[in-house]
Parts: C-alpha cells; structure tokens; sequence
C-alpha cells in the first residue's frame, strides 16, 4: 500500500537548542535574535522545519523543561515579539517552525502548582498528583529520572507529589478535566501565533495507573516504567488531544515516547486512530549510547523498524538529539574517521524511511564535550545523581567518571561557528565550556571545503528531497558480510540501494548501478573504505 504524501513526511528537520546556538548580545546564552542572524545557512543547508527546544519562561532546573509560564518567553532569549519576528523571517525562507509542548509536568514555580500546594482543599489541588505518605515513607516505591525517588514531600499541607523527573518539575493530573482543557488552549494560543507544530515532550508518560501501585522490585526506589509509562488511558488523552487542538490544523506533531515499540509507534500514528503523526524512534540510540558499537545489533533494530512501520506508521528518525552524546562519538569513529563517520550517519538517516530530524552541530560533524569537574556540568540529572551518591558513601572520583561518560550535557556545547574565541558563540563567557576542538571543528571551515560535512549534508538532503523512494519506498534489506548494512528503497519501479561500512576494516562488496553519492571518493568498486557509505541508482 502507497504511503500518503504529506509535507512532515518529505521534511527535513533541524533542532536548535536555542542556549547553545548562537549569542547575539554577550551574555554568555544563545538567543532569539541570534537564531535569526542564523537563519540564511540553514536555509542554505536545506532542513525544511526548525524544533526549538523550550524557550518559555522557566527557573531553568531543568533547562527549560520546567516552565513557569507557557504564553511567555524567557528573558534569556529575547522577547515575544523577537519570537514573532524569528517566526515570520523562518516563513519568509520557506521554513516552518515547531516548539517543545512539555504538559507531562510543570515547573514548581508554575501559578497552578504554587496555588496547588497551598492547601489540600483548593481548585488547584487536583491539577497535580498529591498523596499521604505509608509508614512514614512514600506513597509508593516508584524511583524518579533524576532523583531516588520520585516523590517529594511538602511540610506545608503534609501531602507527597509526584515528580517523575525533579522534584522541581511535578507531574500534572492529566485525569483532570480541567487539566486537559488547560493544554487544549495553549496549544491552540500558539497556534493562532501561526506556528507549525509541536513535539511533545515524555508524552506517553502523562497516564499513570490507576491507584499508582507498587513496582515490582526489591529496592527501595525502584525506576521501573510500568506503571507511568503507555498506560492505556494515554491513547485516550492523545485522541481527545488530537480532537480538540490538532485535528483542524495542518501541523506537525511528533512525540518523545520512552520505550517505545513497533506497535506503539503504528497506534500513535495511524491516521484513522487520530492521534499524532508521529513519534520518535530511540531503540536504537538507547542501545548504542548504553552499550556499544554493535553493528549487527543496529541494523537488526532499525530493520525491524522500517519493515514493521512501512504502511502501516510513520516515525520520527534522529541519530542524535539534546538529551544524548553524539552519534559520532559513540558509535563512530570521531578522531581517526570524523568526516567519514559524520557522513556515513548523514547518509543512513537521511535514506531511512521516517522523518529526518538533524540536530544542530550534526551537519558539521561536532563531538562530544567532557568537562573536568563536576562544577562544569549544568545538567539536572548529572548533578543530582553525583549529589545523592557522594553524600551516601561512595567514592567521588568513582561517581564523577560515571556521570561524565552519561552526561547530557556531552552533546549540548555551544554550537562551533568558527575558530575565534568561544567559537564565535558568544562575545562574553558562555553558560557552559565550548569543546576545545572548535578551532578545527567549526562551520567557517565546512564552508570553505568543498569536501566538507556540511556540504555532504547539503547533498544529502538535495538527494532526498528529489527522490520519492528514499521517503516513500518500501525498505528491503540485502544479504551482505557483518560490517556492512546494504539495503534497497523501492517505489513505483524506481530502485536504490545504499551501501553503508559499519566498521573500521576495508570490506569486500560487489556494488553495481549508478552511483550517486559516496562520502569517500571511489577507487575501488567492489571494495569499501572504512565508514564508508555509497548511494547507487540501480532502476
């Protein structure tokens, strides 16, 4: 069955971090205006939409995914009408814009949560989930994302909430009516702004289950998903979502969707269901981040993936994004084979069925940031976890490695314009350390190489924008040795097949067809260089 054209389908991406891309007064934190200045080489690059992480107003815990007002933009960024402008110079270019809807949970400095905790007896009580402790300890065992427990306790009215993230992020009561129709008229405020979409954030988190029991476990605090995680009620809130904000409106919605599975993927995004257009796909960037290089490992899941969605789903295909490390750093090769990894990761996404989702640092090959002291890292998650294990016994410098090798912080860097101080970042001193390799690394010098990343990307992406098999065509794998992954697109009698060296060794393959792009120059037909990656026109 021909998959339906739609305009999120044949887009390409592009998320800014918008605190690490570009400082346009001095302030050490990337800017509104200074997206704007930005703007012509994205276009120049190709992407179709921009995904701006969250840029309301926010305490910044959780750098920004706590926020205190949703119709209001954070100072640090700029104004509503400098939003305004970004959004109508974006549409002047041709390039939609979408933000991060995060209703999982508010900041606790949200009006609805200080009214909340005021007293056990308020309107605003029930929009956030409030329990009486058992036994002098937690309502529950459920262990928190960033923190031991998911729960914290408010001396104020003697009641427990719940925070699946910090305990300054509690989670909203989506079984609240009032809470639902709260969101439904945000999103529709922000449409009326004319923008172009939404990803929402931990969506498939907002249902919990019913008398929020026990997790199965031994342990104290046990962070085992089955009980805030699909549970059943979520498709209900999705659809009613989709009904009263989204249905009437040609938007892209995409949702963060933890754990994620084939089936999960097809229910969220089945037209007739009505619920999103799509979700992310994190299997695979899970497994590599958490334990490897595993080549078959990956192929096999993203096989499964493309042959179980096609027809039936559609998903949102990224390699990196804010909350992990970088793919070239973790599954490539970025010291020996940078470039050649950089490309190789350009060349698998952007001929996946799905929608490509870049993220910004990505189109120049950028790698991961390690800092020396844990005084360097800004991220909630790594400087709790260093907290609650150091001050329970164990040993810092033990602890400090782990949380360095973890860390999110290792892909949000300030993004490398050129080789000047900061990395043309900022004029002042940035909110976090800019990785040292920005002299070498760095758009400036992409532009001038012919040869370079970025303009693999712009290539890349020209390809895919030409050529309906590589959105639209059915995905068919090829037999092929270990270190390679090879595998056709197929559609309306137009066939291609890409050829992609997953390893570090030269590896023998009898290529044929038409080639059009390779990220090595092709001296040998029926032999690959390590990482490389070939695009073949075979009808």
């Amino acid at each position: 069955m021909p998959e339906q054209r739609q305009w999120w389908k044949e887009a390409v991406v592009y998320q800014i971090y918008p605190k690490s891309f570009n400082d346009s007064n001095g302030d050490g934190v990337g800017d509104l205006p200074g997206i704007v200045a930005r703007l012509d080489v994205l276009k120049m690059l190709g992407v179709d939409v921009l995904w701006l992480t969250p840029i309301y107003a926010s305490p910044e815990v959780d750098n920004g995914y706590d926020i205190s007002d949703y119709r209001a933009i954070h100072p640090q960024f700029g104004t509503m009408a400098d939003f305004e402008q970004l959004l109508n110079e974006a549409h002047s270019r041709g390039m939609r814009v979408i933000m991060d809807l995060v209703v999982n949970h508010t900041s606790d400095q949200h009006p609805w949560f200080i009214e909340s905790r005021k007293s056990r007896d308020n309107p605003y009580r029930d929009y956030y989930i409030w329990r009486d402790g058992k036994n002098g300890r937690e309502p529950n065992n459920w262990g928190g994302h960033f923190t031991q427990s998911a729960w914290s306790f408010d001396a104020a009215t003697g009641q427990y909430y719940l925070h699946i993230f910090s305990p300054q992020q509690p989670d909203l009561n989506w079984e609240n009516p009032a809470v639902r129709a709260e969101v439904d008229a945000i999103i529709a405020w922000w449409l009326a702004k004319g923008i172009d979409g939404f990803r929402l954030d931990a969506i498939n988190l907002i249902s919990k289950a019913p008398g929020l029991p026990d997790n199965a476990g031994a342990g104290r605090y046990v962070f085992a998903i089955e009980h805030f995680c699909k549970e059943p009620r979520f498709h209900t809130y999705l659809h009613e979502l989709h009904q009263a904000a989204f249905a009437h409106h040609d938007v892209l919605t995409v949702g963060e969707c933890a754990d994620l599975q084939v089936a999960d993927a097809i229910a969220i995004s089945d037209p007739a269901r009505g619920e999103l257009n799509m979700a992310f796909l994190f299997e695979h960037t899970n497994y590599y981040h958490k334990v490897g290089k595993d080549a078959q490992r990956l192929k096999e899941i993203l096989t499964r993936w493309q042959t179980g969605l096609h027809g039936r789903g559609w998903a949102g295909i990224a390699f990196n994004n804010h909350d992990q490390p970088r793919v070239v750093s973790s599954f490539g090769d970025d010291i020996r084979f940078r470039v050649e990894t950089a490309k190789l990761f350009a060349t698998l996404l952007l001929t996946l069925e799905g929608t490509p989702f870049l993220y910004q640092g990505e189109e120049i090959g950028m790698t991961d940031a390690t800092y020396a002291t844990i005084e360097e890292y800004n991220d909630v998650g790594t400087v709790n976890v260093y907290r609650e294990q150091v001050a329970a016994g164990a040993d810092p410098q033990v602890v400090f490695a782990a949380v360095r090798a973890t860390s999110r912080d290792r892909g949000r860097s300030p993004y490398q314009w050129d080789a000047t101080a900061n990395a043309g970042f900022t004029t002042g001193s940035p909110w976090i350390g800019v990785n040292p390799n920005y002299r070498e690394i760095n758009l400036a010098a992409n532009l001038a190489d012919p040869a370079s990343v970025f303009h693999y990307y712009r290539q890349m992406i020209a390809l895919r924008k030409r050529t309906p098999a590589l959105i639209y065509g059915e995905f068919i794998a090829q037999a092929a040795p270990a270190a390679l992954y090879v595998y056709q697109r197929l559609d309306q009698g137009q066939c291609y097949q890409i050829v992609l060296n997953l390893s570090e060794q030269r590896v023998a393959y009898p290529c044929m067809g038409d080639l059009l792009i390779g990220n090595y120059a092709v001296t040998d037909q029926n032999r690959l260089q390590p990482y490389e990656a070939r695009v073949y026109r075979l009808v």
